[in-house]
């Protein structure tokens, strides 16, 4: 018999998407929940697993081409006794099924687990399993007694060819030629995505940009006082943590910068969903922390760890990266003193963290040497006035320097 592969759902907010590559070629087999294509929304990639074993029959979108969900990408040949699971299904070994909403990253992990996920409580919405669920599970797994019998481990596919993007046309801005020996580097689709991103939001908004210098004492104190305690529960209590949590309040305290600029008034955003810029090899991805507002800084540091590094091992979803309502970039990990970054669009505004380093301080009539940063803040001049761009600053900086 025949099945239809569809494209599933990625995010609320994701309608379409590019197909990046097919890791199965037209004939070959593939089992189910085997990674079968590859897509991406801008700026994360996601594999899509096959919902069956079988052969596939062939290929209904190209390399390249913008894919809606939900469509038809593909036709698998299964045996007949073989029953294809529903696309939010996945099969058991004692008869039940899991029913819930089922993600490519668990699909994947539970195909190389050999996982029955109707065993597995899901902590996500209507009981859905998430990832984390499925980490939880191994782990006490693997504190249990081997079995008996070896479990298999799953088949080796070899890698199918990466098909090279077209090149790029060049729409040089001059006559004349370029400059003998020079070479033409295609932009990814990543790089493509920023470019068309930042373009867009300096062509939007006017940016206006404050710096405050901030005296981190307090906040390495506390760190350096828990950071033993953060670690055996497996967190890394990073600084980034810290800001996190002083963004919250001071957004809280100042709304407007979580709000988001329309021509007929401010949409206020009731919750903070707080966007860390991360850096990869070939580009930068924001993903995001939601109701950052509900959480402690264990919490928080939690999920700055949990998201910067599935960002860097491309794990996100592409919901993970929607829906910010202000971002923070720690440029200062690579030197820089401060910088003036490009708000991410439709932000307000986004906090920029310079490099932490010992600086000379008159403190009281008296020399000191203090734990220092440069911090900016970059704002839409639309929405809001230094006065309120000080305010928030000023909010964190006394947030910080006083944390106990």
């Amino acid at each position: 018999m025949t099945i239809e592969v569809r494209l599933p759902t990625l995010g609320e907010d994701v309608q379409e998407v590019r197909l990046n590559r097919w890791l199965k070629q037209v004939g070959e087999s593939v089992r189910a929940f085997e990674p079968l294509l590859e897509v991406s929304t801008d700026k994360v990639d996601s594999e899509i697993p096959a919902p069956a074993d079988g052969i596939l029959t062939d290929q209904l979108a190209q390399v390249g081409q913008m894919v809606t969900t939900g469509a038809i990408v593909a036709h698998l040949t299964v045996a007949n006794e073989t029953a294809a699971p529903p696309p939010a299904s996945a099969p058991t070994s004692n008869g039940e099924s899991y029913t819930g909403h089922l993600t490519p990253v668990v699909a994947r992990m539970a195909a190389e687990h050999h996982l029955d996920l109707a065993h597995i409580p899901g902590t996500g919405r209507d009981g859905r399993v998430t990832k984390k669920d499925v980490e939880a599970y191994l782990a006490a797994q693997a504190s249990a007694p081997a079995p008996t019998a070896p479990v298999a481990p799953p088949a080796v596919v070899a890698p199918a060819p990466v098909t090279a993007a077209p090149p790029t046309r060049v729409h040089p801005i001059e006559s004349l030629p370029p400059p003998t020996g020079t070479t033409l580097v295609p932009h990814s689709a990543m790089r493509r995505a920023i470019a068309d991103h930042m373009v867009r939001s300096v062509q939007t908004a006017p940016h206006v940009t404050t710096v405050f210098e901030f005296d981190m004492s307090a906040v390495l104190a506390h760190r350096e006082a828990h950071k033993a305690a953060f670690t055996a529960q497996g967190v890394n209590l990073t600084l980034t943590a810290y800001f996190v949590a002083g963004c919250v309040k001071a957004l809280i305290a100042n709304p407007v910068l979580n709000a988001r600029w329309t021509d007929d008034g401010l949409l206020m955003n009731p919750a903070v969903h707080l966007g860390i810029a991360v850096a990869l090899e070939d580009g930068l991805i924001v993903p995001v922390i939601r109701n950052a507002q509900d959480l402690n800084l264990l919490g928080t540091a939690r999920a700055v760890n949990d998201l910067a590094s599935r960002a860097r091992s491309r794990q996100l979803q592409a919901n993970e990266v929607l829906g910010g309502t202000f971002s923070i970039t720690n440029h200062g990990v690579s030197g820089s003193l401060f910088a003036t970054p490009i708000i991410n669009q439709p932000q307000t505004g986004i906090l920029g963290v310079g490099i932490l380093e010992k600086r000379v301080k008159a403190i009281d009539d008296m020399i000191a040497i203090r734990p220092c940063c440069y911090v900016s803040l970059t704002f839409d001049h639309r929405a809001a006035d230094g006065a309120v761009g000080d305010a928030f600053m000023l909010s964190l900086k006394q947030t910080l320097e006083k944390w106990a």
